[in-house]
């Protein structure tokens, strides 16, 4: 029964903090960010907040150095729009499995194209 509830405060949360991402910070080195995840402990006092940046390596180590910097603002913003008896503490971690999975469908599209050998056998290059 706690495990639910969890999973629908996490959903809210989800909500609420991609919206305050998009919509309330105004720090220029927020970049494109996506909130792919909320993971809420089950007493409600801690949330894993997952999100994921589209750009350079650079320019996700700054849009998440800006979200950490800008969690008290966040919790603050989400506790006026969650009602809970506690705000969770938030956490927010760099989530890269999209990438992860985008680079390994364009490493499986190149040894798609790459085709079959001469013996019928996938050809690496080397003679």
């Amino acid at each position: 029964m706690a495990r639910q509830r969890a999973q629908r405060v996490g959903e809210a949360i989800k909500e609420e903090v991609s919206d305050i991402l998009q919509h309330q910070l105004k720090d220029p080195r927020i970049g494109f960010v996506s909130v792919i995840q909320v993971d809420v402990s089950n007493d409600l006092r801690h949330a894993k907040v997952y999100i994921s940046v589209l750009g350079e390596p650079a320019q996700k180590e700054e849009t998440v150095k800006a979200i950490q910097k800008a969690t008290g603002f966040i919790r603050s913003e989400l506790g006026q729009r969650v009602r809970l008896y506690h705000t969770p503490e938030l956490v927010f971690l760099l989530d890269e499995s999209i990438e992860h999975g985008a680079r390994i469908a364009r490493l499986l599209e190149e040894v798609r194209q790459e085709g079959p050998g001469p013996e019928g056998e996938k050809s690496d290059g080397v003679s």
